[in-house]
């Protein structure tokens, strides 16, 4: 430990930088500007260049980008498509469960969608939190809950909260969708105020004669 701590000082910019004053201070030596003080400066020119370099920066730790995540948030939603298919589900709730999915599918899809999703961060957030944790735990809770309440009947059938559910997170990945839709429509009305702002003077834009 006291080795490594000794090579990375040796390597580091304050005794580069303290070594470069320590030379210096040899050089005024040798031309006989320090005098019989020579050991003193050489040592204050060290000392001087070490206080003045700047601190070590540590390396920031590497986090996937967002295309390695969309990557692997793709990955789990194979797995949990995988797991849909075998739950046992009434008729309107396996609809609205399959419109979810197949929302989910088209944005997840390998392309250029996937291209500006990865450009949003918040959004890359909310497709995982769908896939890996909102979507199994509604089918998990409506299967655990639909057990205890053929024991207990009379209650509000499970159903009528997981049809809910999904159709909150459908809403959701409507809304990411809808977002992406108006980043690209941005992007197309930037680029069209930019040739009409190359144009020569007085040419019309969109919808004028």
């Amino acid at each position: 430990m006291a080795t490594s701590r000794a090579m990375a000082y040796l390597e580091s910019r304050k005794n580069l930088a303290g070594g470069a004053g320590g030379l210096a201070g040899l050089v005024l030596t040798f031309t006989g500007v320090a005098g019989p003080y020579w050991p003193v400066v050489v040592v204050g020119l060290y000392g001087a260049g070490a206080l003045i370099a700047p601190p070590e920066r540590p390396a920031p730790p590497e986090f996937p980008d967002p295309s390695a995540q969309l990557d692997e948030v793709r990955a789990d939603f194979e797995r949990l498509r995988d797991y849909l298919a075998d739950v046992d589900l009434p008729p309107t709730a396996r609809d609205r469960l399959t419109d979810l999915t197949e929302l989910l599918a088209a944005l997840l899809d390998p392309g250029w969608v996937t291209e500006i999703l990865a450009q949003d961060p918040e959004a890359v957030h909310t497709l995982s939190r769908a896939v890996r944790q909102d979507v199994p735990e509604a089918v998990d809770a409506y299967v655990r809950t639909r057990w205890w309440t053929r024991l207990t009947p009379g209650q509000t059938p499970p159903e009528q909260h997981l049809v809910r559910q999904l159709e909150l997170l459908h809403a959701e990945a409507e809304r990411l969708a809808q977002g992406l839709r108006e980043t690209e429509a941005r992007r197309q009305e930037s680029h069209t105020r930019y040739l009409e702002d190359r144009g020569p003077a007085g040419e019309g834009g969109l919808g004028r004669s």
